[in-house]
C-alpha cells in the first residue's frame, strides 16, 4: 500500500489570506524565468542580434508577461471546459471566480503556446526563438 504525506497545500495564512505552496512555486517559476532568459540573452546567437532581430530586457518582459496571462486564462478555461462544462454553460459568470479555484494544466499549457505564438507574430520574431527562451 503506497503511503503518501498529508500536506497542508496552504503555506501561509494571514487573517482572509492565503498563500498556497501552488502559488509560491508559480512565483519560483517565473522569476527562474525572468533570470534565466536574461542570462540567455548574453550568449549566442542573442548577443551578436543588431537591429530589429535584436532580442532584449523588454523582450522577456513580455514574454514572462504573456506567459502568465496564458498560464493563467488558460488554466482557468481549460478547467471549466474539460472538467466541468455543463455547470459552467449553466453558470457563465462563475467562470471569473477565480477564487474558488480550479486550473488544469493542459488549459495552461495551451494558454502558454498561443500567447507565445501571438507574441512572435507580433513582434515578428522567429517562434523557434521564442521557445528556445521559453
Amino acid at each position: 500500500m503506497l503511503i503518501h504525506p498529508t500536506i497542508d497545500p496552504v503555506a501561509l495564512q494571514l487573517g482572509p489570506l492565503a498563500i498556497h505552496w501552488y502559488g509560491l512555486t508559480y512565483l519560483a517559476a517565473f522569476g527562474l524565468f525572468l533570470f534565466l532568459g536574461l542570462r540567455r540573452l548574453r550568449h549566442e546567437p542573442y548577443a551578436s542580434m543588431t537591429g530589429a532581430a535584436a532580442w532584449g530586457r523588454k523582450d522577456i518582459e513580455d514574454i514572462l508577461f504573456l506567459g502568465v496571462m496564458g498560464v493563467v486564462v488558460g488554466g482557468r478555461i481549460g478547467y471549466c471546459l474539460f472538467y466541468k462544462p455543463g455547470y459552467y454553460l449553466a453558470h457563465p459568470l462563475e467562470i471569473f471566480y477565480v477564487w474558488q479555484g480550479g486550473m488544469s494544466f493542459h488549459g495552461g499549457l495551451i494558454g502558454v503556446l498561443v500567447s507565445q505564438v501571438w507574441f512572435a507574430r507580433t513582434r515578428q520574431k522567429p517562434w523557434l526563438q521564442v521557445m528556445d527562451l521559453v
